[in-house]
């Protein structure tokens, strides 16, 4: 078996050194051709195609410390997979071990010091699901689907955000298997240095297997829905998501979208394909002050279809799930805002005339509030004077049609550009974007910072396959 070697060099793997690997797993080895190694290497975003030569399929710490034992017995190029989510694919990389943490989906909640332990492999459904049996919930992403361990490690928001800060505010600590095999514990109390880098800076640092999270009474019961019009109400509607996320308190989370209609069943069938603009809206605190909250949305001009109702939390969580499918080829451009006007408005419009794709498109995220309680220094997740973050998101299903979206989200995020803070999110940044945009995301000062982590918890850079910050 040939695998890639941390200098780019092959090295041959015997049957034998492969069988003594799985003796010290709970779990299993997988090579290329066996059952389980397509399901186990393939990620969402299926512009990524990368072949691990070895894939470990961990069931808990004792897999993940055995399969980094073996990686550095031999050198070996090592990747991370928790929930395979990431648009840039950072999961996968061709020749190398990979660790799949995929199966390891545990969740165990303290309902009276209110945390939830999770395990790296959780899906955002798996935190939901069980914390929303205690009428609590922590801030996590917009998507169920979504991996918790890159969600975290990256910054993290969702329809929490705005009450609670990043998801990585909401971490109190984390069990970490460094890059020499060993078990630490990362908090304020225990390696504080390591638990700061890894509050945004991604997993450059460590393989995190585990995350406690500081819950919060939520639902189960709120206000959360769609409301969708025709896109010739588009300039009125987007004046419309300006002035009430202006005004909006914490617990609103207001999202803008525009984009052909889904085959959705609450939009009449003649509609679907057509151009809509729609308001996704989430208000998490008490159904009664909520429903006069979100009353302007739903009497607003001449809508074709609205589902902006009470509902479970854990529902509202998987409201965009049938537009983030698995499979799908995506590619993004993305950046943060401070204000929204009527101009950049009109540019978003006008692109979202020329989509291409009927699942492509240009997406409006509120921010602000509790971002903001907590200064630049308090983690490396960066930019929290933010207030929006446009997403302009191509998908597509052939891979003969790349060009075209590629081009399409290209050019309608440099029209778009001239409006940012000149900041943007780490976990939206797709595999093509450099050095200067990572900078972007964590800013000069956390970036030196986080070298001199990187130098002390990983000298040898063998956690390299991600937004890669080498150590000095």
């Amino acid at each position: 078996m040939h695998a890639k070697m941390l200098d780019g060099r092959e090295i041959d793997l015997s049957s034998e050194q492969l069988d003594r690997l799985r003796t010290q797993l709970q779990g299993h080895v997988l090579l290329p051709g066996e059952s389980g190694y397509e399901a186990s290497r393939s990620l969402w975003n299926a512009m990524i195609d990368r072949k691990p030569a070895v894939i470990v399929c961990c069931l808990g710490t004792t897999d993940v410390m055995a399969g980094i034992r073996f990686a550095r017995e031999h050198n070996l190029l090592l990747c991370i997979k928790g929930g395979g989510h990431n648009i840039a694919g950072m999961a996968v990389a061709d020749g190398a071990l990979m660790l799949d943490m995929s199966p390891m989906r545990g969740v165990w909640v303290d309902r009276e010091r209110r945390i939830a332990h999770a395990q790296a492999g959780c899906i955002l459904a798996d935190v939901d699901r069980e914390t929303q049996l205690h009428g609590l919930a922590t801030v996590l992403g917009f998507v169920s689907t979504t991996g918790i361990a890159g969600l975290t490690l990256g910054g993290g928001f969702g329809y929490l955000t705005r009450r609670w800060g990043w998801t990585t505010d909401n971490v109190i600590g984390m069990d970490v298997v460094t890059a020499d095999a060993e078990l630490v514990h990362a908090s304020q109390d225990e390696n504080p240095d390591l638990f700061w880098a890894l509050r945004g800076g991604g997993g450059n640092f460590g393989v995190v297997t585990g995350f406690d999270y500081c819950l919060y009474p939520v639902g189960p019961e709120v206000v959360g829905g769609i409301v969708a019009w025709p896109a010739s109400e588009a300039k009125e509607v987007l004046e419309l998501y300006r002035s009430l996320a202006e005004k909006a308190p914490p617990e609103l989370t207001l999202v803008a979208f525009l984009r052909p209609a889904p085959p959705a069943p609450w939009l009449p069938p003649e509609r679907h394909g057509t151009p809509i603009v729609a308001i996704l809206a989430c208000y998490s605190g008490d159904p009664n002050e909520g429903e006069e909250i979100v009353a302007p949305i739903k009497t607003f001009g001449n809508p074709i279809g609205d589902v902006l109702v009470r509902r479970p939390y854990s529902q509202v969580q998987t409201l965009l799930d049938a537009t983030q499918p698995k499979g799908r080829r995506y590619y993004w451009k993305s950046e943060y805002l401070a204000h929204v006007d009527s101009r950049m408005c009109e540019t978003m419009i006008e692109h979202a005339q020329r989509i291409r794709s009927p699942h492509s498109a240009v997406v409006l995220f509120q921010l602000g509030d509790a971002l903001s309680q907590h200064d630049d220094e308090h983690s490396p997740v960066g930019n929290r004077s933010a207030r929006y973050v446009f997403n302009v998101t191509g998908a597509w299903e052939e891979a003969a049609e790349d060009r075209m979206h590629i081009e399409w989200v290209r050019e309608a995020w440099r029209e778009l550009q001239p409006f940012s803070t000149g900041g943007t999110y780490i976990n939206f940044l797709t595999e093509d974007e450099g050095p200067e945009r990572l900078e972007a995301a964590l800013g000069t000062s956390a970036l030196r910072h986080l070298a001199q982590v990187k130098a002390h918890w990983d000298p040898e850079n063998r956690l390299q396959i991600n937004r890669n910050i080498v150590p000095r």
